[in-house]
Formats: C-alpha cells, sequence, structure tokens
C-alpha cells in the first residue's frame, strides 16, 4: 500500500525540505518522489501551474510551499494558540521568504555585472537587516520565531537555512546567536534529528 502522501520535488533541499521536515516531525509516512532534472521537462506539463513541489493526498494534487506548509502544521498541531499569533507565525514565514529570494536573485543572477552590483547592497545592507530584526525576534521568544514556542514558523526557517547559505556562499548563522538556537530547538526534535542525520545533503 502506498504512502498517504507523497511529496515531489528536485532532487536537492530547495523549496521541498520544509515540506519534508513537516512531514517527519509529524510522522507522516509520505512517499519522497525526487525528479531529476533531464525528466522535468516532460513532467512539467502535468504540474499546477507548472512548478514544483506538489503534494499528493487523498486523490488531489496541492502546489505552492508555503500553503502546503500551512496546511500540515495544522494536521501536526504546529500553529498558533489564536488567529492573532497564526497571523504572527504567517508574517514571520513570509519574512524569512523574502530574505531567501532576496538572496536568490544574487545566486541565479547571470548577468555578471548586474550580480556584482547587487552584491553590495545584498551583503552590505540586506542581510545585515534581515538578521538583526530576526535575531531579535528569536530572542525575544526564548529562541522560537513566535510565541516561544515550536511552530511551523522555526520549521521552515531551518528548512530554508542551508539553502539559503548555499546561494550566499556563507554561514548566515555565523552572527547569529538567537537564530542558531531556533535551528538547535528543531534539529533536535527527535524525529527531525534521526532525518537530519540521514537525509541526502543536496541544496
Amino acid at each position: 500500500m502506498s504512502p498517504p502522501y507523497k511529496l515531489t520535488y528536485f532532487d536537492i533541499m530547495g523549496l521541498g525540505e520544509p515540506i519534508r521536515i513537516m512531514l517527519t516531525y509529524g510522522q507522516l509516512e509520505f512517499e519522497d518522489c525526487r525528479v531529476p532534472k533531464e525528466n522535468w521537462p516532460n513532467l512539467k506539463p502535468n504540474m499546477p501551474f507548472g512548478q514544483l513541489p506538489v503534494l499528493e493526498h487523498h486523490g488531489r494534487v496541492s502546489h505552492q510551499s508555503m500553503a502546503i506548509c500551512r496546511y500540515l502544521a495544522k494536521e501536526v498541531k504546529l500553529i498558533g494558540k489564536d488567529s492573532l499569533e497564526d497571523l504572527d507565525i504567517d508574517a514571520a514565514v513570509d519574512t524569512v521568504n523574502d530574505f531567501r529570494q532576496k538572496i536568490g536573485k544574487y545566486h541565479y543572477e547571470s548577468d555578471e555585472t548586474a550580480k556584482e552590483a547587487y552584491i553590495k547592497t545584498l551583503f552590505g545592507e540586506i542581510v545585515p537587516f534581515y538578521l538583526e530584526k530576526l535575531d531579535n525576534m528569536a530572542k525575544e521568544n526564548a529562541g522560537y520565531l513566535v510565541g516561544s514556542k515550536l511552530t511551523w514558523a522555526d520549521l521552515v526557517f531551518v528548512g530554508l537555512i542551508d539553502y539559503m547559505n548555499f546561494m550566499a556562499k556563507k554561514d548566515l548563522l555565523a552572527s547569529a546567536p538567537n537564530l542558531q538556537k531556533v535551528k538547535e530547538h528543531v534539529v533536535n526534535e527527535p524525529n527531525i534529528k534521526k532525518y537530519m542525520e540521514t537525509r541526502p545533503n543536496k541544496h
């Protein structure tokens, strides 16, 4: 019998990793379908909006990585205690994603002149700004992003940080001790710890 969930994504961490971590945390059995890049052109027309990741469950296919994470957070009880705390969690997740996209702009820029011009702004202004704000957020919440407790925002952050480090070509958390605590809280969750020790280390 097939697992109840099927995650389809490329054979990298990327945007699929927060979903893998969420499923692992909740002990939700899933098929981790990793698509070789050479197979993607044939698969793409069959995907909603031609993008990955997608999550299949109960015969339906869902897309958008953060929408999938938000759904799974409800299933594994990692949401807020009320709608206002959910708002704070959503804001934290969106902020982390904004940060990721700004780093991604540097990594995926093919014009070397534009890339060189952007690098000064990225590492001189953008990265320090986001790290300071997020690190203060973690400090105020005792090593978590929201509510001084584990929420899906923490799992998303940890699921993306290795990918962000890879794109930035540096350890973004080296000068962010409170964000390091967020990562420690997540990776020391028993199910996640076991997964981290065996997962493919591909960015």
